[in-house]
């Protein structure tokens, strides 16, 4: 199999994935340039993950009758739009409007390029380029806080954004030279009441969940447009279970590998999506680091999911997707629980430690469930799956960082203080990681051998 496909992919995914946490590090500077607060611009936050909510679950679509490879290089071209954009806000405004835009092409970014790579690659080379494809995903919210923080430090913040100039050129232009064509799947239509009912489902949780964990409004509101977003997704659902060719095709449920996957990823990523949210935190409010440091010691899980892309695929061939998942997602959820643990009074190369092994067998669980997923799925439908993954995936998220996010703020007012304490932050280590763990739990019920033409393991005689 030749690497140039998921690696094109792999460097356009990065630049979307390292910007939507680029400005954690860099919301002071920025709110006070265009003189508005903090508290006001994690409003851009909100709408980044909104726009992604809305468009992700027509991506498929899109791809199919567009074509995979025409979408993913528009989806670069709204991305850069949206970062210059960026760039030249010089209102609270404008530069939410501008997030928005750039949300709207990373929701075409992720689900289109996870199916170039489910077109393009045989099932036996799938695990391999699925490695490289989920690196951006576990690397960029770790360099992204960093880097924000280093550029809105010693340079003009407004670079965060027009570095993605070039990078998104040479995106569009590898994509041209090395993406292959992909047939476009002949008599697809689009389904506007359920793109409108399940964008305002999805739309509706996230943004209430995102309001929860980062109050720019009261969290009452918040929790109310998840209730009204839970409300659209039971409309939804009434009303795909009448149609023909729903936009998120329900039916793809009654494969055991795709809802065993999209559960399973969706526990393990409440759990682990609140880890970049809550760990800095700690170092900075418990342990007294500055953003720099607390982005650098972050980055260190980056060498453990690295080393996976190496493993990934010798891994699922000895042991398979059951046994792996069964393992890894356990082992993934202590190892967060674990980070709740660490005291001034041990070793930082201890913390370290656990960030390398974590980051390993938290990769590994997002390579083998993104490629499991599509294991039995026809080709036909693979744009729907991965709309429908995609969805999932950032539910599941804002899910993870709301609820992480309440564990502090209950934590603060059971205990009357301003801030989180240390034992506050380990409360919420413990929770997210146990619900990481149960991750495992939908991969009890798959037989061993699933997934197994795509592990490249070989399947018993009948």
């Amino acid at each position: 199999m030749k690497r140039i496909v998921p690696i094109v992919l792999a460097v356009a995914l990065f630049m979307e994935n390292m910007d939507s946490t680029v400005i954690a590090t860099s919301l002071a500077t920025i709110a006070r340039d265009i003189g508005t607060s903090p508290i006001a611009l994690k409003l851009a936050l909100t709408s980044y993950y909104v726009a992604l909510a809305i468009f992700i679950p027509i991506s498929g679509r899109m791809a199919d009758r567009f074509g995979a490879k025409e979408i993913f290089r528009a989806a670069i071209g709204i991305f850069m739009a949206g970062s210059l954009a960026c760039a030249f806000a010089n209102s609270l405004e404008g530069f939410v409007v501008a997030r928005f835009i750039q949300g709207m092409g990373g929701a075409m970014m992720t689900p289109v390029g996870r199916l170039l790579l489910v077109r393009a690659v045989p099932k036996g080379d799938l695990v391999a380029a699925m490695a490289w494809f989920t690196i951006p995903a576990m690397v960029g919210p770790l360099v992204g806080p960093p880097i924000g923080g280093a550029i809105a430090t010693y340079a003009d913040w407004r670079w965060i954004f027009l570095i993605n100039m070039p990078i998104g050129v040479a995106g569009i232009f590898l994509a041209a030279r090395y993406l292959p064509e992909v047939e476009r799947v002949p008599g697809i239509t689009f389904d506007w009441p359920g793109f409108v009912l399940s964008g305002l489902a999805c739309a509706g949780i996230v943004f209430g969940l995102s309001v929860v964990s980062l109050p720019a409004l009261p969290p009452p509101f918040g929790m109310a447009m998840a209730a009204l977003g839970l409300v659209f997704a039971v409309l939804y659902v009434r009303y795909a279970r009448r149609v023909e060719n729903p936009v998120l095709n329900l039916d793809l449920l009654q494969i055991p590998t795709l809802r065993a996957a999209l559960v399973g990823g969706a526990l393990f990523r409440i759990g682990t999506g609140a880890v970049p949210f809550l760990f800095p935190l700690m170092l900075q409010l418990g342990f007294n680091f500055t953003p720099l440091q607390s982005g650098l010691i972050s980055a260190a899980s980056i060498g453990g999911a690295m080393t996976m892309k190496f493993l990934a695929r010798p891994i699922l061939k000895a042991f398979g997707f059951r046994t792996t998942l069964l393992a890894t997602g356990v082992i993934g959820g202590l190892f967060v629980m674990l980070i709740g643990f660490y005291r001034t009074d041990i070793a930082l190369p201890v913390l370290i430690a656990l960030l390398l092994l974590g980051g390993f067998f938290r990769s590994l669980f997002f390579t083998s469930i993104n490629t499991l997923a599509f294991a039995d799925v026809p080709r036909s439908n693979a744009g729907d799956a991965t709309s429908m993954l995609a969805a999932f995936q950032q539910i599941a998220i804002a899910t993870g960082v709301a609820a992480a996010g309440g564990i502090l703020e209950a934590g603060i007012k059971l205990h009357g203080t301003e801030l989180p304490t240390i034992g506050i932050f380990s409360v919420a280590f413990f929770v997210v990681g146990g619900v990481a763990t149960l991750a495992s739990l939908p991969f009890l019920s798959l037989p061993k051998e699933a997934g197994a033409e795509v592990a490249g393991r070989r399947v018993p005689a009948e």
